[in-house]
């Protein structure tokens, strides 16, 4: 077998507490915060002074991971419009599974999230929507409904 599985999606913010806070309402768990810096750090990640905060966060079953860095140097790099549409390339979205989608759309908002469409019904299957939190993160939410 060529992997074992999927370890984490990283997400680079300015804002790590806002960030942290936006996940954990939707039911993540903080694994760990802390600094990330240092000669194997720069190795890694091929840039030279780093000094950044990290902070893990998985999801209730423990399967799924967001990591979340935020750089005090060098500053991040902004490549994109903050608020980048769907069809945007690269990586977009990160998708959950959710239990109650109103809910969770309702507990976000108190996080500074919107709702980007709408919500939709597909067949009698799924009930989903995105969701853009804090610095722009578009988050996908899926409620199964079989």
């Amino acid at each position: 077998m060529a992997i074992q599985r999927m370890d984490n999606v990283l997400i680079v913010v300015e804002d790590l507490d806002a960030v942290i806070s936006f996940f954990v309402e939707l039911g993540m768990e903080l694994e760990g915060r802390g600094p990330a810096e240092g000669r194997w750090v720069e190795r890694v990640i091929g840039i030279d002074d780093v000094r950044q905060e990290v902070a893990m966060l998985r999801t209730p079953d423990g399967h799924g991971k967001v990591e979340l860095a935020m750089f005090h140097t060098p500053e991040a790099v902004t490549a994109e419009p903050k608020d980048a549409p769907a069809n945007t390339l690269g990586i977009r979205r990160i998708m959950f599974a959710v239990d109650d989608i109103e809910d969770v759309i309702a507990r976000l908002r108190n996080h500074g999230a919107e709702l980007v469409g709408e919500l939709a019904q597909y067949e009698d299957i799924y009930r989903l929507c995105y969701v853009r939190g804090p610095e722009g993160i578009l988050v996908g939410l899926a409620e199964q409904l079989r």
